[in-house]
């Protein structure tokens, strides 16, 4: 049995993933983590390994996610492939019946939305191509040479050149959108296209005309001696809709020199010039293709019309003294996506914009000039024979505040789960630290747990400083519950320091 999964499925699951992120019933994250990257793989940086899809890779990402930002209905947009118009290059136009069986022409593609149909302009114009100028004279088309500039309704013609193409307006890019949801690769479509009023003329005048009305008829075969040279007009399109004409100039070659449509009519799905009833006659008949509209024509759903079948999801990662989840001075080289986590100890929907997956210690002693280098170990002697073991993920020591992290391969597992060879040397069992237990003991320093502090922030010479998580005793807690949620999204990247004074602009490209 064949069957495939067809394109609208995936601008459907588009849709209605936008319409998730925007529901209250649910919460999206993006996340930042692994500091130490090249532990997992020594030639991560050049060549990032494809991430694994399994429940228990998904145990190993949460231990070493460093923070998450809550992702918002205006932080997603569906995009499309980014084709910018360029003179000299030859489209694609829109044709309907694109298919493995019949490639678009010049490109080749097996399916409209892969083909090269519709254009980005210099000033983030988009336009869609209803005729490239292919006749018999130019099989693949013609070279555009005009710049579509206009926002006319209808379609027309681009500038004086007479390169043949026919360009219909639909969209401009918002700056604003430009700036969160332009890539490499992708553009973003209109938000809430169906309903809103920014793009409504065009919508409007899509769903002004009738289901069906032909805009295009293209010539196939020019025909040889068509009696004498003369204008046919209101030559009828037969189909199964109705009402649509097209005018013939036969030239002095008694050949078609041209043909254009009068009146769109309605209802059509299919049809044909009706060369017969216009008493069109010759050693050999021309021909033509009547080109079908998309369900309720050009310009009233560009989601179907453009194949929006992508999501960009942004977020912006910024440095925030009034609550710095996001560390500084150490490097990232995962980002991903999670849906619906819970806050820390609850079952409760995490809401926070933005909130901490590092476990904390807040340090009392000669914290200004204590050392903890990123990534290198921290112990501390809990009870006899109980050793608390974590890697640093960041120091700062205005506020002697430590985060850590304590991952499987600390305590003796590798990343995959199984057991190493040998026994390490603070056996399988992870500790935590405790606000009771020794010094905190690293490469350079042995600094205690402030276990007399309690609260969310703290003043240093007249200045407070947020410290992002909820201390108790010392120490802190995550604010998200690990292992909550689903992982819908990992990308392993080459990694990035973090710097005090940068911000990284997130954008993951999801694909349906």
């Amino acid at each position: 049995m064949a069957a495939i999964i067809t394109d609208q499925f995936r601008i459907l699951s588009a849709e209605n993933f936008i319409s998730s992120v925007g529901s209250t019933s649910n919460a999206y994250y993006s996340f930042i983590g692994l500091t130490n990257s090249t532990d997992y793989n020594s030639d991560w940086e050049n060549t990032p390994p494809s991430p694994v899809d399994s429940f228990d890779n998904y145990n190993d990402i949460w231990d070493t996610i460093i923070a998450l930002k809550k992702i918002n209905s205006n932080d997603v947009r569906q995009v499309i492939r980014k084709i910018t118009w360029e003179s000299g290059v030859t489209y694609d136009m829109y044709r309907s019946d694109i298919s493995r069986n019949n490639l678009s022409i010049p490109s080749s593609k097996t399916s409209l939305y892969e083909s090269n149909f519709y254009v980005m302009n210099s000033d983030y114009r988009v336009y869609i191509c209803l005729h490239n100028g292919i006749d018999p004279d130019n099989p693949t088309g013609r070279p555009s040479l005009d710049e579509p500039t206009f926002t006319d309704l209808e379609p027309r013609v681009a500038g004086t050149s007479g390169d043949g193409y026919i360009w219909k307006y639909l969209f401009t890019v918002k700056p604003s959108d430009i700036v969160k949801f332009e890539s490499l690769n992708y553009i973003p479509v209109p938000q809430n296209w169906l309903s809103n009023n920014e793009n409504s003329s065009i919508r409007e005048n899509a769903n002004s005309e009738v289901s069906g009305q032909i805009k295009v008829v293209t010539i196939t075969g020019r025909g040889i001696n068509l009696g004498s040279p003369r204008v046919y007009s209101n030559v009828p399109i037969v189909g199964d809709g109705s009402g649509g004409e097209v005018t013939i100039v036969v030239g002095n070659d008694l050949t078609v020199e041209s043909i254009s449509v009068t009146k769109g009519g309605s209802g059509y799905t299919y049809g044909v010039i009706d060369l017969e009833s216009a008493g069109i006659t010759g050693t050999v008949l021309p021909t033509f293709d009547v080109i079908i509209p998309p369900p309720g024509g050009h310009g009233s759903n560009i989601y179907t019309e453009l194949g929006s079948k992508n999501i960009l999801v942004y977020s912006r990662i910024e440095n925030d003294d009034l609550n710095p989840d996001f560390i500084t001075g150490n490097k990232v080289a995962r980002v991903g996506i999670i849906k619906n986590p819970v806050s820390f100890g609850t079952t409760s929907l995490l809401s926070s914009q933005k909130v901490s997956n590092t476990y904390s210690i807040k340090l009392t002693g000669d914290i200004s000039s204590a050392l903890f280098p990123a990534n290198s170990q921290i112990t501390q002697t809990v009870s006899v024979g109980q050793t608390a073991v974590g890697r640093v993920i960041s120091y700062d020591n205005r506020t002697g505040v430590l985060k850590y992290w304590q991952d499987r391969t600390i305590v003796g597992f590798q990343t995959g789960g199984s057991s190493l060879d040998f026994v390490p040397q603070y056996g399988y069992n992870l500790i935590r630290f405790s606000s009771s237990g020794g010094t905190i003991n690293g490469s350079l320093n042995n600094l205690s747990v402030d276990s007399s502090f309690s609260g969310i922030s703290t003043t240093i010479n007249n200045r407070t400083y947020n410290l992002g998580q909820e201390f108790v005793n010392g120490l802190a807690n995550p604010e998200v519950e690990r292992y909550s949620g689903q992982i819908i999204h990992i990308d392993n990247r080459p990694s990035i320091t973090r710097s005090i004074n940068q911000k990284e602009d997130i954008k993951v490209i999801l694909q349906f």
